[in-house]
């Protein structure tokens, strides 16, 4: 048995590395590794609660917004505020354009550029997959084409936030009481315009079908005849290259999946459903967030008197970088004991998206339904954003005011673009006295917990094959890149 050391993985937000046990050219098992540790949770302590809404966006500069509306649900929380309507659109608005974004990007600078690698120069696609997303190098005209499209689009996209927040990364404009930006209705039309100028993006490149189309599959067969009709789309060509690579039966993970509920509804409830899928039971089951537990037996934090996983809203984050045994700064969340894969996968299937349940329960939650589910949420949230802009009701309020109590606790769970995020915080003589964060590639990238269970990537990388070069093993290998690119990891949030 052979071991290997991947990393730092490029491409990737913060640092990761991966160590794999190498038995006869497919990994055996692997360990998961977060090498950077900044503190935020400890540099909360002791300040405003209202602090927060400045500090913890700093998190990370491409998931902020979802950072932000995690702290302003954990202080509304904690002082009973409820947004107003204008407010809770304004606030999905921004969440949806940077969830929508990260899907953008991840597909069109992340992850599809890793077909373009020499190792496949023989696959009959290679010349197209080149062409559309070949890297963005001045000195070579005629590749990655669309990458420049979607980044030009993209550009423009974020004018929705300018808009909406001020600016983007870090806006200012999330409150507990909803947001301090009010939308006149000439800028509602400017906003409308930008989403229908993605739309049309999306639909031309990306899925060469209306998104209600796309949005409407709900079984293989239907998959199936919809590639007949958009074969030069973008998602076209990806499922031509996962058919040919085997991308579906590829980095299976848990088969348990978590949602928060994404985008908070007027009355309750979410635009896409909180709650727990099964794989193997092929059922829908009720989230109960008291069964979170972070378990650091494996990570470099003190595990407490007890040393058992504790809720977050009880957890530590005290750093030990000499404890035996352990091998990230990333802790290791369970529910309810058991292990958890997050993202737009599991948001799909939570919510009963049809399509997305069907290649889960034919092929596993594999590389190839990670990146599907991304599309078909891309194709959802857009006619979403159309109908909370056009809610929008002039004159009326977007922020609620309210006093933020000298005792009290709250607790904040959005879905940022890698899935489920929360945050738990507890407020003593009117300062913070606790606040812990897990992120969602916490969930899924999480080392092993005390009884020697993987996470959801080590769990997904065991079997992955390793390249050869002549009958020796390289120390690279295209299949563990699309593995962990799947997850779409956000490494700086993970510990941070």
């Amino acid at each position: 048995m052979t071991r290997l050391i991947l990393g730092p993985f490029n491409r990737v937000e913060g640092d990761l590395e991966v160590t794999l046990d190498i038995d006869a050219g497919r990994v055996r098992e692997a360990y998961v590794n977060a090498p950077m540790y900044r503190g935020f949770e400890l540099i909360l302590n002791g300040r405003d609660p209202m602090d927060a809404l400045t500090i913890v966006p700093r998190i990370c500069g491409i998931c902020s917004v979802s950072q932000s509306v995690a702290a302003a649900q954990a202080l509304a929380d904690a002082c009973g505020v409820v947004a107003p309507v204008n407010g809770s659109h304004a606030i999905n608005l921004m969440l949806a354009c940077e969830n929508f974004a990260d899907h953008l990007t991840h597909f069109y600078m992340f992850f599809m550029p890793d077909f373009t690698r020499q190792f496949y120069a023989g696959r009959a696609w290679f010349g197209e997959a080149e062409r559309r997303f070949g890297a963005l190098v001045g000195s070579a005209p005629g590749k990655g084409l669309h990458n420049r499209a979607a980044l030009a689009a993209r550009t423009r996209w974020f004018e929705l936030i300018g808009t909406l927040g001020g600016k983007w990364p870090h806006t200012g404009a999330v409150l507990p009481g909803g947001t301090s930006r009010a939308i006149e209705a000439t800028e509602r039309v400017r906003l409308l315009a930008r989403v229908r100028e993605m739309r049309a993006f999306v639909e031309q490149t990306l899925f060469g079908t209306p998104l209600e189309e796309v949005a409407a599959l709900d079984s293989l067969a239907a998959l199936q005849g919809w590639r007949a009709r958009a074969g030069g789309s973008d998602m076209a060509l990806f499922l031509d290259i996962a058919d040919d690579l085997g991308l579906a039966r590829l980095g299976a993970g848990p088969g348990r999946y978590l949602s928060y509920g994404a985008y908070a509804q007027i009355g309750g409830g979410h635009a896409l459903a909180r709650g727990l899928w099964d794989a193997s039971l092929q059922q829908r089951l009720a989230l109960d967030a008291n069964q979170i537990t972070e378990d650091t037996h494996h990570a470099w934090y003190f595990a407490g008197t007890s040393g058992a996983p504790l809720h977050p809203m009880a957890g530590l984050t005290q750093p030990q970088a000499d404890k035996p045994g352990a091998y990230t700064w990333n802790k290791a969340p369970r529910l309810g004991g058991q292990v958890i894969e997050t993202g737009a996968i599991a948001r799909q299937l939570v919510d009963g998206q049809p399509l997305i349940r069907a290649v889960v329960q034919a092929h596993g939650g594999s590389v190839m339904a990670r990146v599907l589910a991304r599309l078909l949420e891309m194709a959802r949230i857009l006619p979403l954003m159309e109908q909370w802009l056009l809610a929008l009701q002039p004159h009326a309020p977007y922020h609620q005011l309210h006093d933020m109590p000298k005792q009290a606790q709250g607790i904040g769970l959005t879905e940022a673009a890698r899935g489920a995020l929360g945050h738990w915080l507890r407020i003593e003589d009117g300062r913070i006295s606790h606040y812990q964060i897990v992120a969602p590639t916490s969930w899924n990238f999480s080392p092993r917990d005390a009884a020697g269970t993987p996470g959801a990537l080590e769990v997904a990388l065991v079997g992955a094959p390793m390249d050869s070069t002549s009958g020796a093993l390289s120390k690279q290998s295209v299949a563990v890149q699309h593995i962990v690119r799947s997850f779409d990891p956000c490494m700086v949030c993970t510990v941070h």
